[in-house]
């Protein structure tokens, strides 16, 4: 709807429910960076979130900024710079699990794949020597289980919570053990003291007991959980759609192939080797233009204000959609077609600086995009310095709305070794 009407404000009717699609980068920029503090992240879209997120980044007023205060040093592009050898080799060790699905030809789950090694690296920049493995990889499915189930409630917000919907059970059981695995590697550091750790846990402790004299658990919980889901979603949810697009794509494939086996070789992928991955770099900036899993972001209208020569009310709705604005004619040539040339410093192409918003942008801009360019890089580059990859099963992949955007069916993924095994004659 949005791209039929070119951009402008429209009203969509959900119901009794009927809030605002904001598509064009004039109106996103307003709302999001030059209006920012009329348009807020509450009512019925942000109610269920607040459920597994609380009171951090993700909210308003002053717990946001007391969040994004403690939050935004530790991903300053020198302290995520500092990460990338130890995000380097957590990714590098998990390979050694799919050396045997690579030795059998026995297909994979290229979601649960991405999920899988994306979880195990985010962890460690998160807990660090805090949790188990073993641990560590509960989480990732009990936040894909949130991601997931809580789609009837954003596209239904009007449902009254005194009742119980599709998608309630599992969406509460899994926060209820999102706390199981989070509040106890807390409380552990919190009794183990400052003991100078560089992970985020051990930060953010020392961070909350300077600004409020001692450590909340509650509030470093919503901090981590928050950190969790930006860090961890947004890779694993695009890096599951390259797939398909390397599969319709095979002159990208090879070329992505050649220059991962220029720059890395058969050695293992370092992080100074993300600078050198430029081809890689625009195939990731494209597939988030068409597949950014914040396919939504809703705000509120605090008071009456006026969107494209549209007048609307306090307490409405506005729903911007990075999923529409990223395919506007007037603002990408070719929208619908996958071309990662478009992002080629060649290619001096001047873009509204809000044509592109896979991280949102204005005062509430994601604080993981960086962590996304550095470890996005390194998971393919990795995975495809090893195997080749064939798509074992190739159809049309519905897109299925939730908290982020993940496609409905399974991708299978077959992994071919480019050389031999380790252990193998």
């Amino acid at each position: 709807m949005g791209v039929e009407a070119g951009g402008e404000v429209v009203r969509l009717d959900i119901g009794p429910f009927r809030p605002y699609l904001i598509s064009h980068p004039d109106h996103v920029q307003q709302v999001l960076k030059t209006d920012w503090s009329n348009f807020v992240r509450e009512g019925m879209f942000w109610r269920p979130l607040g459920r597994l997120l609380g009171h951090s980044v993700f909210s308003e007023g002053d717990a946001w900024e007391s969040s994004r205060k403690i939050l935004k040093p530790l991903f300053t592009a020198r302290y995520i710079t500092q990460l990338g050898e130890a995000l380097a080799d957590t990714i590098a060790d998990s390979m050694g699990d799919l050396d045997e699905h690579a030795r059998t030809g026995r297909p994979i789950d290229g979601g649960h794949l991405m999920t899988t090694i994306t979880n195990q690296a985010v962890v460690k920049v998160l807990f660090g020597g805090h949790i188990s493995r073993e641990t560590a990889e509960r989480l990732a499915p009990e936040f894909a289980t949130c991601a997931t189930s809580i789609h009837f409630r954003m596209l239904l917000p009007f449902a009254p919570y005194s009742i119980r919907v599709p998608g309630d059970r599992p969406f509460l059981a899994s926060v209820q053990k999102i706390d199981d695995v989070v509040r106890p590697v807390i409380e552990r550091a919190a009794r183990d003291g400052d003991t100078g750790a560089t992970e985020v846990v051990s930060a953010l402790l020392r961070a909350r007991v300077a600004e409020d004299g001692e450590p909340d658990i509650r509030q470093i919980r919503d901090d981590l959980v928050n950190v969790y889901g930006a860090a961890s979603e947004t890779t694993a949810m695009s890096l599951t759609w390259l797939w398909t697009v390397l599969h319709e794509h095979p002159e990208v494939d090879d070329r992505l192939h050649e220059e991962i086996d220029t720059v890395v070789g058969a050695g293992p992928v370092r992080a100074s080797h993300v600078a050198e991955l430029s081809y890689l770099r625009m195939v990731l900036e494209e597939v988030l233009r068409l597949h950014p899993p914040s396919w939504i972001i809703p705000r509120q209208v605090v008071a009456d204000t006026e969107i494209g020569g549209v007048t609307i009310k306090a307490g409405s709705q506005v729903l911007v959609s990075p999923y529409t604005t990223h395919r506007l004619a007037e603002f990408w040539d070719r929208p619908l077609e996958f071309d990662p040339e478009r992002w080629s410093p060649d290619h001096h192409q001047r873009r509204h600086p809000f044509a592109f918003i896979p991280f949102g942008g204005g005062p509430h801009v994601c604080l993981g995009r960086r962590l996304y360019y550095l470890e996005a890089p390194l998971v393919i580059a990795t995975i495809l310095s090893r195997y080749r990859q064939e798509l074992t099963n190739p159809q049309r992949f519905t897109p299925l709305p939730g908290a982020s955007m993940r496609p409905k069916e399974k991708i299978m993924v077959r992994l071919v070794p480019k050389r031999p095994l380790r252990g193998d004659a």
